[in-house]
């Protein structure tokens, strides 16, 4: 079964940088799309990005576009999300996730991280 485990998440200051990983162990990677995700307090989970198994194809929230990068080394077991020019509103629990398609839907996922913390303070 796959296992997912974030890391890389902190606090930043506004306008800052951080670079999520996202590290798979049980199955191989390349088998899976990948996308991540957040979730802040009292809100939805939502989708931020994705990845296809291969990295040729990748999709980005409008409200993170320009700002954020999804990448991926499969000989690593690892997929990467950096966050530039980070906001308050970026505040959340960054969560990745493995299935079949890469989306920005929850539902279409079926293995998930515990989740990284990331604060942006104003």
């Amino acid at each position: 079964q796959l296992q997912l485990v974030e890391s890389g998440g902190g606090l930043v200051q506004y306008g800052g940088s951080l670079r999520l990983s996202c590290a798979a162990s049980g199955v191989t990677l390349d088998l899976y799309r990948i996308g991540w995700f957040r979730q802040a307090p009292g809100k939805e989970r939502e989708g931020v990005s994705c990845i296809s198994s291969s990295g040729g194809f990748t999709n980005v929230a409008d409200s993170v576009k320009g700002r954020f990068t999804i990448s991926r080394d499969n000989a690593k077991r690892t997929v990467y999300l950096q966050m530039n020019s980070l906001k308050p509103e970026d505040t959340a629990t960054y969560y990745c996730a493995a299935g079949r398609y890469c989306s920005l839907q929850v539902n279409e996922y079926v293995f998930w991280g515990q989740g990284t913390q990331v604060t942006v303070s104003a």
